[in-house]
């Protein structure tokens, strides 16, 4: 069994968590989220408490990651989640229009990003722009999708990278041949 799905998640002052219909709801200061509980697994609330566990038969696995789960809604809820995203290349930038995300990204055609609910883009300068929202997975798979429009290739390093991210780098054939 895991060692982490065991721990209790605390319940922050300000922030409500209510277990029914089979889905976890989770309201704060920031947002409301909610998140269905998963086959095998049972969802308590005592006290200032939220406690995750299994069918002891079954041994689920599973109540690891919806213990991770109630935490990171609770987390979201508090203080919220952001992705920072580094543009590479020349004249490729971005820029927002209404809430719509432009990117220029080398391509004959500027790419429109509507982003969904809940989440907030905004363009520190034409080469950097964060991504943050309540909810840690549709924040992170905003990111990668922006980032899969133009993933960095490893010659120059152009392309839409996460901040921090080491891009590997290739030598190309004139640098090859040479030695």
């Amino acid at each position: 069994m895991s060692r982490m799905g065991k721990r209790p998640v605390a319940i922050p002052a300000g922030v409500t968590v209510t277990v029914d219909g089979g889905a976890v709801r989770v309201k704060g200061a920031k947002a409301e989220l909610s998140h269905v509980i998963l086959p095998g697994t049972y969802v308590k609330v005592e006290g200032a408490e939220v406690k995750v566990s299994a069918d002891k038969d079954t041994r689920n696995p599973m109540f690891g990651t919806m213990r991770a789960q109630v935490a990171n809604m609770v987390a979201g809820v508090t203080t919220g989640f952001s992705k920072t995203l580094e543009i590479v290349g020349t004249g490729y930038r971005a820029q927002t229009e209404g809430k719509n995300l432009v990117l220029q990204l080398g391509f004959s055609h500027p790419i429109v990003f509507e982003p969904p609910a809940g989440i907030t883009i905004k363009v520190e300068t034409p080469t950097r722009l964060t991504i943050s929202g309540a909810d840690k997975c549709l924040v992170g798979q905003v990111a990668a999708n922006i980032r899969g429009y133009r993933p960095p290739e490893p010659y120059k390093g152009k392309g839409v990278k996460y901040e921090g991210e080491y891009i590997r780098r290739k030598a190309g054939k004139a640098a090859g041949s040479a030695s």
